[in-house]
């Protein structure tokens, strides 16, 4: 399962993707933002920061619980350009 996106504003996230045991976040572009990768149990509500990323790169994670995650930039963390996200989880 993966989801993309491209983001130029704030409070802009990909949808939700599951992941049960190998995520990767994939950001490309060129942007001056901060992206903040969530989990959440439900997919919907209870988004819980788990990581921030202020460059391009391929960022891998691994979640044996199984959650929802979803990657974006919150409000306050944009100024300017194209932010590339791109989600996988397994």
């Amino acid at each position: 399962m993966a989801n993309s996106i491209a983001i130029t504003a704030q409070n802009t996230f990909c949808n939700p993707v599951y992941v049960h045991e190998h995520g990767a976040l994939v950001i490309t572009g060129t942007f001056v933002a901060t992206v903040t990768l969530q989990c959440s149990a439900d997919g919907s509500t209870g988004w819980t920061d788990t990581d921030t990323f202020t460059g391009v790169g391929v960022n891998t994670f691994t979640d044996y619980t199984g959650q929802w995650y979803r990657a974006g930039v919150k409000t306050g963390n944009f100024t300017s350009g194209t932010v590339n996200v791109n989600l996988r989880g397994e």
